[in-house]
């Protein structure tokens, strides 16, 4: 924001659909644990390939940690909200939250 009267800006990475429910999914764990990638595709209904995709962009902006492990024999990757992707998502949702407070007042 650039004056008191300025809209917020929205951070791109997290704005878009699928990567806000991604996010927003891994907020709700407390900070430290993770999930796996099989139930986060599954409590999201996106294909894996849709999917890996939103993560890679989260991974880049640094939001998302994926851990690639074996559990016995069976790969299995697990994704994790990052410190910096908390912050991230802290500061998108009081953008919202601002956008959607000012919503009927901008002239």
């Amino acid at each position: 924001m650039t004056t008191e009267n300025a809209l917020p800006d929205l951070d791109p990475v997290i704005h878009a659909q699928a990567r806000l429910r991604v996010v927003a999914a891994l907020n709700v764990l407390p900070e430290g644990d993770e999930m796996a990638f099989a139930s986060m595709k599954d409590l999201l209904g996106m294909t894996a390939g849709n999917l890996s995709v939103h993560l890679t962009k989260l991974e880049e902006a640094g939001y998302v940690r994926i851990i690639k492990t074996h559990k016995g024999r069976t790969p299995v990757t697990f994704l994790a909200l990052t410190k910096r992707g908390r912050l991230a998502f802290e500061d998108y949702t009081k953008a919202i939250r601002a956008l959607l407070d000012n919503a009927g007042g901008i002239t």
